[in-house]
């Protein structure tokens, strides 16, 4: 199961609406630093920018590949533990909107992990120390310590 903080809404389509949840102008900036973390190939900066201005929590040594995208809107719910490797392209959110409520979700990665490359994390969701998660797999609920995790639907070994 996932943890999610869900915000039923009285209008049509919360997206619409979107900056009643967030701030615009937080958003703009934290836009601005995913983009500019994508194709920065320095792994140090990029570490550094998630800490410090985005106010990720990220353990020493833990390394984001080229592309990845942290949630743009609520990066600072995304904890990352020590020497992780975050691969090319991955996705991980800590909100998602739907027709009728917007939810909310702290993401949890713990040590010593390995993300593949083109995952996309769903909100609310732990994936254990130890684990490695196969390329393109949508981890859509927790993954506990040292599985093997890989496909959509995903399957944990």
């Amino acid at each position: 199961m996932r943890n999610l903080k869900k915000i039923v809404v009285k209008t049509k389509n919360p997206l619409w609406h979107m900056y009643q949840y967030v701030n615009g102008l937080k958003v703009f900036k934290n836009t601005f630093i995913v983009e500019l973390c994508r194709y920065l190939p320095d792994v140090r900066i990029k570490h550094w920018l998630y800490r410090h201005v985005l106010n990720m929590k990220v353990g020493q040594h833990s390394a984001f590949a080229y592309k990845v995208v942290p949630d743009i809107l609520n990066p600072s719910l995304i904890h990352v533990g020590e020497n992780c490797v975050i691969g090319y392209n991955t996705t991980i959110l800590t909100h998602e909107f739907l027709v009728d409520e917007y939810r909310t979700g702290e993401v949890y990665i713990g040590d010593n992990t390995l993300i593949g490359a083109n995952v996309t994390i769903l909100p609310g969701v732990t994936i254990g120390s130890n684990v490695k998660v196969g390329a393109g797999t949508v981890v859509s609920k927790s993954i506990p310590d040292s599985a093997f995790a890989y496909g959509n639907p995903m399957q944990i070994k």
